[in-house]
């Protein structure tokens, strides 16, 4: 690969929601004294760059290279896959005997996988990257793929059963609602 590979991918071994970081190499924005904070691009930004610039020299990499208009769901899911090997999350085979248990008294010799929610979140950057950069429509999105969906709710449910954790939707909590007064009729 390249020299920012070698540190593609931080995961969580707690199940954390950290964000997926696929490059050691941070460019810092040069900017006038006069800047002011709403100038430089958010954290968010920051990272789907990172993330949209790993993606494309992964392409670049692939044996043969692919371009972004050749690219298909199945490239994504060889990304993904590829990405494991930076994982930091432990995920309990069926076989071991801390299979379901969130914190092992003990090692075991499991793999360390990128942890679903980094992967998630990931997919997400790069699937809105996609759709800014003016790469295609929304529909041929190879993000966006059914195999990638698939492939994302595998995950979850897999490492939900081996780390014996919940991955339930979390529900919006809503701001609460005052009751208005009724008006009362005078009479």
């Amino acid at each position: 690969m390249n020299e920012n590979s070698s540190s593609a991918g931080t995961g969580t071994g707690g199940g954390g929601s950290s964000s997926l970081s696929l490059s050691s190499t941070t460019r810092t924005r040069t900017s006038s004294s006069s800047a002011t904070a709403t100038d430089l691009p958010s954290r968010y930004e920051n990272q789907k760059r990172r993330d949209w610039n790993t993606f494309g020299q992964y392409l670049r990499n692939h044996r043969p290279p692919l371009t972004l208009s050749r690219c298909s769901g199945a490239h994504v899911l060889e990304f993904l896959r590829y990405l494991d090997q930076f994982g930091k999350t432990k995920v309990h085979a069926p076989i071991c005997p801390f299979y379901g248990h969130p914190n092992p008294p003990a090692p075991c010799p499991c793999p360390l996988r990128q942890a679903w929610g980094s992967l998630d979140a990931l997919i997400g950057r790069l699937r809105a990257a996609y759709e800014e950069n003016g790469a295609g429509k929304p529909e041929t999105n190879p993000f966006g793929a059914r195999a990638v969906r698939l492939y994302l709710r595998e995950v979850r449910d897999l490492q939900s059963k081996a780390r014996g954790i919940s991955y339930d939707k979390k529900k919006r909590k809503r701001p609460p609602t005052t009751p208005t007064p009724t008006p009362t009729p005078q009479g």
